[in-house]
């Protein structure tokens, strides 16, 4: 029996990079978990994977920024798994530009994805966790439940030619430390988790100019190999991040020893300054 047994777990962003290996980390440790992609094949590959280790996963596809989703994917925990503990707000990309040259529909996509998206799916949850927190401690039971939400090294130290990204991801720190003072009196540990370089198809090294299709949008995809080996040299452990290792990071909020730990910020990025 892991330390997540008989929790439910949703993780956005889950069919691919950190969040599939979050989905999947969390799934080893005995939570069900709801996983969601843009796309259904990325979704029902993760689903089969932990289902064949012996987990419990469902899907929920779709865009994080689509009009219901919010209050979809909480419907299909509950629907499908009995409940929520564990939210992982991880969907997102970047569309990178110096300020004099990035649009406003840059920015207002970065704004839709990485701190709107989270907003709305906790405050879909917020009607449930608040129910059964008050059930909870009706029955003198203290049951915890906990958020992590996703920034970046950007976002708390702010990164060249990424004003739109860098300004959500430090959204969401305050978003983080709202949620903890609100939710405190649910038994809801909120926390953020701040990445530095992960290995991901958005962080690869490349001199080819790559490109993925998000929401109908062409991203750039893919870091200068100059460049990656610049950020290398910054990394006191002289590495980028592996997925598993960014998951484990993540995981260090959703176990029960950080049952005492609220409104915290954790960098997972190899002792990388800020």
């Amino acid at each position: 029996m892991g330390k997540l047994a008989g929790k439910v777990a949703l993780v956005t962003g889950s069919g691919r990079g950190i969040g599939r290996a979050v989905a999947v980390k969390l799934a080893a440790e005995g939570a069900a978990v709801v996983i969601n992609d843009l796309d259904e094949v990325p979704a029902t590959e993760v689903v089969g994977e932990i289902q064949a280790a012996g987990g419990k996963a469902v899907a929920c596809v779709g865009s994080v920024v689509a009009e219901g989703f919010a209050s979809n994917f909480i419907q299909t925990a509950l629907e499908n798994c009995g409940g929520v503990d564990i939210i992982v707000n991880n969907a997102g990309y970047t569309m990178d530009a110096m300020i004099h040259k990035m649009t406003d529909e840059q920015f207002d996509a970065m704004y839709e994805v990485h701190l709107k998206a989270p907003f709305q799916i906790l405050r879909a949850a917020s009607g449930f966790i608040a129910t059964a927190a008050k059930q909870e401690a009706e029955e003198g039971r203290e049951v915890f439940r906990k958020v992590v939400n996703i920034s970046s090294v950007a976002g708390i130290g702010g990164n060249i030619g990424q004003a739109n990204y860098a300004s959500m991801k430090a959204g969401i720190l305050g978003l983080t430390k709202t949620l903890a003072k609100e939710w405190g009196r649910y038994k809801v540990n909120v926390n953020c988790v701040g990445f530095g370089v992960i290995e991901t198809r958005l962080t690869e090294a490349t001199d080819e100019k790559k490109t993925v299709m998000v929401d109908g949008k062409e991203v750039a995809v893919g870091i200068p190999t100059k460049v990656k080996a610049g950020f290398a040299k910054m990394i006191p452990l002289g590495r980028a991040g592996s997925p598993a290792e960014a998951a484990d990071a993540v995981y260090l909020f959703c176990c029960p020893e950080s049952n005492y730990v609220s409104g915290q910020i954790l960098v997972c990025g190899g002792g990388l300054s800020i």
